[in-house]
């Protein structure tokens, strides 16, 4: 029998070592459950980083992508093809926008967004060619690329990679004074870029009401308000965009991970007729972006968010999990405090002694029967798809009480 050692032995010799799994080979999975190759069954509370938030294999989903594969897969954009009109109507009307731009990694429609940014900045703007100024914040985790690693704060994906891409002021997240004085001192802003919750950062949500006042100032200062909702969007916070729990109406909108439920890598820019008229034939593009098969399977993972009331789903249970999850912190000195928005939270343990302790937690978690990850030492993300029921829901933070009690 060839066991889980076994596929973690081949991904060491023959991987490049650019991630450190827990020790679970997964071969199964479906809904909010997934099989290693033993056949043991675990919750899944990570959700691929919120890009299952429709749940494993999606009946609808799967079939979508297996039909259009059986007819058309890739076509790239010297011709026109009968799926990609049809999608693009759909998630520009499903959002409010008048134009997308069909991307296939989270990365690229940032890098999209960038790009974007900065043409409207000299075109529409007149800001001076090579001038133009985007302001992000620290904590910040939008991608691997070059550029997206020149304006990262953290070591790890940012250390060797240089010389890097100028253009960018960091300013802390949640500090609308820094905002502002940036916007007072320099005069070529082209816009601010942001993640309504930082993802990568464990759940941190902003104080109440810097977003609005975020867009606000951008409004003011005509720069373009970009809002990361790669991990954040498409319900996983308990509204359809993390950005709507302010009114807040994104200049330019980045989506990905949950687009397709988790099957195929399709991402988006969505963005209004004065903006994205900026680009014109042969200035930015993707082969594979917007192929017949994304599209397809673009359709029916919004489809299910809205057929099956997802997005109403993780506001009620997220309400429900962090209730439950503050009493257990009550209980457990190990435990310091649990934040976040809808399904996508964050416990925050205690540090001081042992580095590694969120990662043993986590070892304990899928030892017994629940997967998660920590990130930054000492905080451990819980986001399972929202397809959760609140029976499952009860039963997995049982399992971490009983975890947190070992400790």
């Amino acid at each position: 029998m060839i066991d889980s050692k076994h596929f973690i032995e081949l991904e060491e010799q023959y991987g490049a070592h650019n991630y450190h799994p827990l020790p679970v080979v997964l071969s199964q999975g479906r809904g909010v459950k997934v099989i290693d190759v033993e056949g043991r069954e675990y919750y899944d509370f990570l959700s691929a980083y919120s890009a299952v938030n429709q749940g494993h294999c999606h009946p609808k989903i799967v079939n979508a992508l297996i039909e259009q594969a059986q007819k058309l897969t890739l076509t790239s954009r010297a011709f026109f093809n009968d799926k990609l009109g049809v999608y693009e109507k759909f998630v520009t009307q499903y959002f409010g926008y008048d134009k997308v731009l069909p991307m296939n990694s989270g990365a690229e429609a940032v890098e999209t967004a960038l790009k974007l940014c900065r043409k409207w900045a000299y075109e529409v703007k007149g800001i001076p060619e090579g001038e133009a100024k985007i302001v992000v914040c620290e904590g910040n985790f939008h991608g691997r690329t070059t550029t997206i690693v020149s304006f990262s704060v953290d070591p790890d994906a940012r250390n060797s990679y240089g010389p890097f891409t100028p253009g960018f002021i960091v300013v802390p997240y949640s500090d609308f004074s820094a905002l502002e004085k940036v916007f007072a001192e320099n005069q070529h802003i082209a816009g601010f870029l942001v993640e309504p919750v930082q993802g990568e950062a464990g759940a941190r949500v902003p104080d109440e009401g810097y977003l609005k006042k975020c867009y606000d100032l951008c409004k003011k200062n005509n720069a373009l308000f970009i809002a990361d909702e790669v991990q954040t969007g498409i319900g996983r916070t308990g509204r359809l965009l993390a950005c709507d729990y302010e009114n807040v109406r994104p200049d330019v909108l980045i989506l990905g991970k949950a687009l397709s439920g988790g099957t195929y890598p399709v991402s988006a820019v969505l963005a209004d007729n004065d903006k994205m008229q900026v680009f014109r034939p042969g200035q930015h593009g993707s082969t594979f972006g917007g192929n017949p098969i994304a599209a397809a399977v673009g359709i029916a993972a919004l489809e299910v968010i809205r057929d099956e009331h997802l997005t109403e789903n993780a506001f009620r249970l997220g309400e429900i999990f962090r209730a439950k999850m503050t009493e257990i912190c009550k209980k457990h000195k190990i435990c310091e405090y649990v934040r976040g928005k809808g399904l996508l939270n964050a416990l925050i343990v205690n540090n001081l002694k042992e580095k590694d302790i969120a990662w043993d937690i986590c070892l304990r978690l899928a030892e017994n029967g629940l997967l998660a990850k920590p990130t930054h030492t000492n905080i451990i993300r819980f986001a399972p798809p929202l397809i959760i029921t609140e029976a499952q829901l009860l039963e997995c933070v049982e399992i971490i009480d009983k975890t947190l009690s070992s400790f």
